[in-house]
């Protein structure tokens, strides 16, 4: 067989025209320090902030303090195996964690990977932990209720869908079990919720999670958990990783609820960053961007315009206080950046009153406009009502001769308390609350003794689920009251057939 010398020298001619060289470089760095979760790297002089970067071990690392002789890492993981002078590498990747409808019903860490052992999540896609916030043309009014189920918050202080609502409280005073029955009485109601523990025992998460379950709840619910036991850097980034997940059902029309329990503890994380990474101290040895952390976190929390699919972020975010101080620093600010606080007070819960919500201190500042008309109609004067009740409580301790008046108002006080009180994990819907609240503030009350309030209560519900079920039905399908004639024929032919009287 003959070679053809032009055949062989056209093919060579063909090959280096279609060359490509492929060079793979990527800029390493050496690790100089290490400990605590930091480590402080050289030579990755090009590194932009909040950059992902390997470590020899696979650990990934997040750049964040950018010096002219070196950067500071926080370290996503274990850092035990990494040592000084170990390679750490440049990935030209941020932050982000996986999203999508997978993570529906599983615990995860902040970095989206599941500890339910329940297997791998097969997520469709992935976000930036760190994401602009929505802007003022790409909002719109806050108006659809977002109904906890609770009759002190969505009677006194309601909560709208994109609104950020500050739960704020010393430790034991019930905030979790607040987020917890809202999380319950979102089922059906086209809700998806995400819960991010941080800083809290694993064995708390644990109850939790199974509270969910138990109820059925884990079915729309996505938990996000940094446990007391895991590096400070997870604690900061677990609610930034928690809100990315909402962006991605927000952005594609949806509604979601998320819970930040607690921001005091994220802050703390931070702060323990921040001095690791010798940044300055401010008050409170709180770096200077504390505010920034938490601002640019509940500001994704937003209900978006009509062009952008109408969806929304409700925000619940916790703050824990010592000893009812809320003029402390992290306080001070989050209730600064919400759209109205509730609070939560020890000597309430003590008492056994719970919700242990004080009226007086709590504030919804866009929820009123979010309130079902039924709802501002049965509710309107309940406000007013506590805080004269409170007000002549405190005057009657003195002195024992009280007019009828004051007495009437008295007796009303104490049966409203008495309503306001509802059991763990007992989330009411909302057409039963007006009727409840309806009987309540129209007097029908007043010769129930306050010791059978609650019995009087599930006894009404049983009558009307037996009796009357048009009248919740018109309560649910037209946001409105039914015919009040109707309404209070019910209630009293509900009082003729029991033996609630004094």
């Amino acid at each position: 067989m003959a070679i053809n010398a032009q055949e062989i020298s056209a093919l060579i001619k063909k090959q280096i025209e279609n060359f490509q060289p492929n060079f793979d470089v990527t800029e390493t760095g050496v690790v100089t320090y290490i400990g605590d979760g930091i480590a402080r790297a050289r030579g990755l002089d090009n590194a932009m902030s909040g950059e992902l970067l390997e470590f020899a071990n696979g650990t990934y690392g997040m750049a964040q303090n950018l010096e002219t002789n070196d950067i500071g890492i926080i370290i996503l993981g274990d850092f035990y195996e990494i040592r000084e002078g170990d390679v750490v590498k440049r990935t030209g990747k941020i932050m982000e964690v996986p999203v999508g409808e997978a993570l529906i019903g599983r615990v995860v860490n902040p970095l989206g990977q599941p500890v339910d052992g329940l297997g791998d999540i097969k997520t469709s896609g992935f976000r930036p932990v760190e994401n602009p916030a929505p802007g003022v043309m790409q909002r719109k009014s806050v108006f659809e209720p977002l109904q906890t189920g609770l009759k002190a918050i969505d009677a006194l202080v309601p909560i709208g869908r994109g609104q950020r609502e500050l739960i704020i409280g010393d430790r034991q005073t019930g905030k979790t079990s607040v987020a917890i029955d809202t999380i319950l009485n979102q089922k059906g109601q086209d809700m998806i919720c995400i819960y991010v523990a941080i800083g809290q025992k694993e064995s708390t998460v644990r109850t939790q999670v199974e509270t969910l379950r138990k109820y059925g709840a884990l079915d729309y619910t996505i938990v996000v958990t940094a446990s007391a036991s895991q590096p400070s850097p997870l604690l900061f980034i677990a609610p930034y990783a928690g809100v990315a997940m909402a962006e991605e059902f927000m952005y594609n029309g949806k509604h979601v609820l998320i819970v930040y329990d607690d921001l005091s503890k994220q802050a703390v994380a931070y702060r323990e960053l921040s001095l690791l990474l010798r940044r300055p101290p401010g008050r409170e040895a709180y770096p200077g961007d504390v505010f920034y952390l938490h601002s640019r976190l509940l500001e994704r929390s937003a209900k978006l315009s009509d062009d952008l699919g109408g969806g929304s972020i409700t925000a619940l975010p916790f703050i824990e206080t010592q000893a009812g101080d809320i003029s402390a620093y992290i306080a001070t600010n989050v209730i600064s950046i919400t759209d109205g606080q509730i609070f939560l007070q020890e000597n309430l819960f003590n008492s056994g009153i719970r919700p242990a919500i004080d009226a007086g201190s709590s504030v919804s500042r866009v929820g009123g406009s979010a309130q079902i008309k039924a709802m501002k109609k049965v509710a309107g004067t309940l406000r007013l009502d506590l805080a004269s009740y409170h007000e002549l409580e405190a005057f009657t301790q003195f002195g024992s001769d009280l007019d009828a008046a004051t007495q009437a108002k008295l007796n009303r006080g104490r049966r409203t308390v008495e309503i306001l009180k509802q059991p763990l994990h007992k989330p009411l819907p909302v057409e039963k609350q007006v009727v409840i609240l309806y009987a309540l503030t129209h007097g029908y009350l007043d010769d129930v003794p306050v010791n059978d309030i609650l019995a009087f209560e599930e006894a009404l519900y049983d009558y009307f689920d037996a009796h009357y079920q048009d009248l919740f039905e018109t309560i649910r399908s037209t946001k409105d009251l039914p015919n009040e004639d109707d309404l209070k024929a019910a209630i009293e032919a509900f009082k003729d057939q029991s033996n609630f009287k004094e």
